[in-house]
């Protein structure tokens, strides 16, 4: 098995820039970059602590922001250095449900899919890209 760290948690927001300026001020985060997904709709925003670039936190406007607080975060991702050996594995593993039959690429390169827990939580396997 390829997975090395935490790649990321995402979180669903109503205000992107909002949200960027609460996790930077209240946290002190950085925010790393801001991209429009590939789907044209959903933007995301990467943040991270400083100096401490291993885990970072996604932020997500134009997915659902409608949920209760208790469903903001929408999933936990794992970084991987094979994306497409890992979609194959996991394909072949009877106990894990993909949610997509695709691995989906970003603007930035990094690339990813998505795959249920076994109480239905989304759980995703990351490729870093070139940060923007």
């Amino acid at each position: 098995m390829a997975v090395k760290k935490l790649e990321h948690l995402g979180i669903m927001v109503r205000d992107i820039e909002a949200s960027i300026a609460f996790y930077t001020s209240v946290l002190g985060l950085e925010h790393k970059y801001t991209m429009t997904h590939t789907n044209g709709v959903i933007q995301l925003a990467f943040l991270a602590f400083p100096g401490h670039d291993e885990t970072e936190l996604e932020l997500i406007q134009g997915y659902n922001a409608d949920l209760p607080a208790e469903g903001k975060v929408h999933h936990a991702a794992f970084t991987v250095d094979d994306i497409e050996a890992e979609f194959e594995r996991m394909k072949s593993l009877p106990q894990v449900q993909l949610r997509d039959d695709e691995i989906t690429t970003l603007p930035n390169g990094a690339r990813y899919f998505f795959f249920y827990g076994p109480d239905g939580e989304l759980l995703e396997l990351f490729q870093p890209g070139a940060a923007v």
